[in-house]
């Protein structure tokens, strides 16, 4: 039987002191390296949408992975996001992998620009997901503060921070809320330690790198670059995509209409049209 989302067994790596927890499945055949998930702010390897890990598995192999401490991994989670960044990179070599591509979703983007800039051999292309650099512009809704660090997050916190307002949005966000609880044995959720551990690495990655070029060390990363956001973004101001397409080199952006800050969520569809082109060229 080919696995999947739902299916794909969880397994362990033990490094450094930590035990680190992954999924891995897909097309490993299929002449491409494979691709690494690095996810949001408190999130773990349940809160990806299977339509879009599985649709990306078709021309790949896909790895879920949760970093130091986060759901069934275990550790102490990291409060610096070189700190993440660096494990993330042990994790790859430990598995035997040379090259990945790597994509990252909100901080797990955080991450993706830090494990790129500090460990490029690794990396062959870079997707940017809702996300933001160094030094970007910190302006999230009041609302965020209050709603994000919720110990239990219900389907409302969900659609306030990912989806955009529209009836279409809204309805998109409840078939994501419904797909990514398809699995039968989740992932336990993110214990308060990652929230303070994270939110702790939030603040450290606020300051810019330069007062001068604040986006200096964005021009040194020389791997071709897919960076999506929704058109409005209450978490991490859409504005910052919009630095980052500016200032690495061999960046394309994509902005969807209607959609907030999980736009792959919203419009599965044409992200995974649009991510397929991108790592296919």
């Amino acid at each position: 039987m080919t696995e999947s989302h739902l299916t794909a067994p969880t397994r362990f790596l033990e490094r450094d002191g930590a035990r680190f927890a992954y999924r891995r499945w897909g097309q490993a055949d299929a002449g491409q390296p494979p691709l690494l998930l690095l996810q949001h702010f408190r999130g773990g390897m349940d809160h990806w949408d299977p339509l879009m890990t599985d649709g990306l598995a078709e021309g790949r192999e896909v790895i879920l992975y949760n970093g130091r401490g986060i759901a069934s991994s275990t550790g102490t989670p990291r409060n610096r996001i070189e700190d993440m960044a660096d494990d993330a990179a042990a994790f790859v070599r430990a598995l035997g992998l040379e090259t990945i591509d790597v994509l990252g979703f909100s901080l797990g983007g955080f991450q993706a620009l830090d494990l790129t800039v500090r460990h490029p051999d690794l990396v062959r292309k870079l997707m940017l997901l809702g996300t933001g650099p160094r030094g970007g512009d910190p302006d999230f809704e009041p609302g965020v503060l209050e709603t994000a660090p919720r110990p239990v997050p219900v389907f409302e916190d969900f659609a306030y921070l990912f989806f955009g307002r529209s009836e279409t949005a809204v309805a998109a966000a409840r078939a994501f809320w419904e797909r990514r609880h398809q699995r039968v044995d989740q992932d336990p959720p993110a214990a308060q330690a990652v929230t303070a551990a994270q939110m702790e690495a939030n603040l450290y990655y606020l300051p810019p790198v330069s007062e001068e070029d604040p986006f200096a060390y964005l021009r040194a990363i020389r791997q071709p670059t897919f960076i999506l956001n929704g058109v409005h973004d209450v978490m991490i101001p859409t504005v910052n995509s919009f630095y980052m397409a500016r200032n690495i080199p061999n960046a394309q952006l994509f902005i969807y209409p209607d959609c907030g800050h999980g736009a792959q969520f919203q419009c599965p569809d044409r992200f995974l049209h649009h991510v397929g082109r991108f790592l296919s060229e």
